[in-house]
């Protein structure tokens, strides 16, 4: 905790250094490095020290904007290098639909934009402006909207690199695509899909026809829709609730609370080293030091312009945000479950009884492993990694598995009645897919089951048999 906690603030430090260098540079009237063709640049890194970053990698590029990202280093073991990010985005576009298996703390460096992403269960979206930071958790499917018909729209970002993914910088999941780019839907088998979705397979090819790359431009009746939409956008959001991440004070609550068990089980016994005695006192601080402090919601931004400055002289000023700032700064990363998604942890699963098959989709879309497995298989899935397991025709699967964290699981599922993609606006969606948000609705809300779905009979018999559309399942 401590440790991505101080990341977190480097990242934010990080991100003004770099605010004030791009506003100098542009005052002497030398251009901005946002203009530059960085792809593949090495700078003069080699030269320069060993702890200057001087490449920059292009990870998207499209008619609509752009994404590249400066690499950190591994320094003496360290398995959560931070990676610097450059969003830029066109007027009236969308960064469509997506997941990463990191931790992104957002900086508006120039411009307004809408954000949108998922937070237990429900959709939170935010409008910000130049300042404003916020955090997308890992593991949330996540929009950004660039709304503004004149202005681009600029972000750095921190990001937290994942340490089981190795695929580069960090690594993009696709919700919403087509073509380019893939979705991680596509990942997945036709009979899979149809029923999951619940519709034939003309219908889900339909939704395979977005080529317009990750940031697609959205015509002006698209904007005036999600201008005008609703949203919950001031929904308040306890500030208690931070991302199922417990507080100290709630641990030590909840020490507390299982000591009162005990003595109401029956254990009266004095005994010295009471955890009430010795807690005491510094649950008191806590408490104090709360009554003092300012409560800001998990889901809420923060500007740093409007933060007041930690030190000011003649020659300049500074200002640090910190987690008793901005309390997400604290959190650990949030993973969820995409059809399933591991979330923050990796599974490891054994099969107890019956038989079936575990299908496994990569971060680009493609097909993973789709296995067959029976009694006394053992399997795992590479956290954030899309996954779903299907019951053999006729029979059950029984599975066992432990994961590599004790926090409680909060997953979120793609196809179903409770999908993530009924929970997002309809006309960012409907772009993403490409598709017109009628078409859309028909697919997304055809299965009326969620969580365990069952293999519909047309399904069964292209099989070559079975009848009994509750006999097979799949879990999603």
């Amino acid at each position: 905790m401590a440790l991505r906690t101080n990341l977190s603030a480097a990242a934010l430090l990080f991100a003004l250094v770099v605010l004030t260098a791009c506003r100098q540079q542009a005052a002497a009237g030398e251009g901005s490095f946002w203009e530059e063709e960085m792809d593949g640049q090495e700078g003069d890194a080699a030269g320069r020290g060993l702890f200057i970053l001087g490449k920059f990698q292009q990870v998207v590029k499209t008619a609509g904007g752009e994404v590249k990202v400066v690499r950190g280093h591994r320094w003496k073991g360290d398995l959560n290098p931070m990676h610097i990010g450059f969003v830029s985005m066109k007027p009236n576009t969308l960064f469509i639909p997506q997941y990463i298996d990191a931790n992104m703390i957002l900086f508006v460096r120039s411009g307004k934009m809408k954000v949108g992403w998922m937070h237990k269960d429900k959709v939170v979206e935010r409008r910000l402006k130049s300042g404003d930071i916020s955090l997308v958790p890992a593991g949330s499917t996540f929009y950004i909207v660039n709304t503004c018909d004149q202005h681009k729209l600029q972000i750095i970002a921190s990001i937290e690199y994942s340490q089981t993914l190795t695929f580069g910088s960090y690594q993009s999941f696709f919700v919403a695509g087509g073509a380019n780019p893939a979705s991680v839907l596509a990942g997945f088998d036709r009979k899979t899909l149809t029923a999951a979705f619940n519709v034939s397979g003309e219908e889900l090819a339909g939704l395979w026809r977005q080529t317009g790359g990750p940031i697609v431009f959205l015509n002006h009746e698209t904007i005036s829709r999600i201008e005008n939409s609703s949203s919950n956008e001031e929904e308040a959001i306890d500030e208690d609730d931070n991302y199922e991440n417990e507080s100290t004070a709630d641990q030590l609550r909840e020490m507390e609370e299982e000591e009162e068990e005990e003595e109401e089980d029956g254990d009266d016994e004095e005994r010295p080293w009471s955890w009430r005695k010795i807690l005491k006192p510094l649950m008191e601080k806590v408490k104090e030091r709360r009554r003092h402090r300012p409560a800001r919601s998990t889901t809420k931004a923060f500007n740093l312009y409007n933060k007041e400055r930690d030190f000011e002289n003649s020659y300049g000023w500074t200002l640090a945000v910190d987690e008793h700032d901005y309390k997400p700064l604290a959190t650990s990363g949030v993973g969820v479950y995409l059809v399933n998604l591991s979330e923050v942890t990796s599974e490891y699963g054994v099969v107890l009884g019956g038989s079936g098959e575990i299908q496994v989709v990569f971060p680009n879309g493609s097909t993973a492993m789709n296995a067959a497995v029976e009694e006394g298989d053992v399997f795992w899935i590479p956290r954030y990694f899309p996954f779903c397991q299907l019951a053999s025709r006729g029979a059950h699967m029984e599975f066992f598995g432990f994961t590599t964290s004790a926090r409680r699981n909060r997953p979120q599922f793609l196809a179903g009645a409770s999908s993530v993609l009924r929970s997002m606006p309809a006309p960012e969606l409907a772009a993403a897919f490409d598709v017109s948000e009628e078409e859309l609705g028909r697919v997304l809300k055809a299965q009326e089951e969620k969580v365990i779905l069952p293999i519909g009979s047309g399904e069964a018999e292209e099989d070559g048999g079975g009848v009994g559309t509750m006999k097979r399942r799949m879990s999603l």
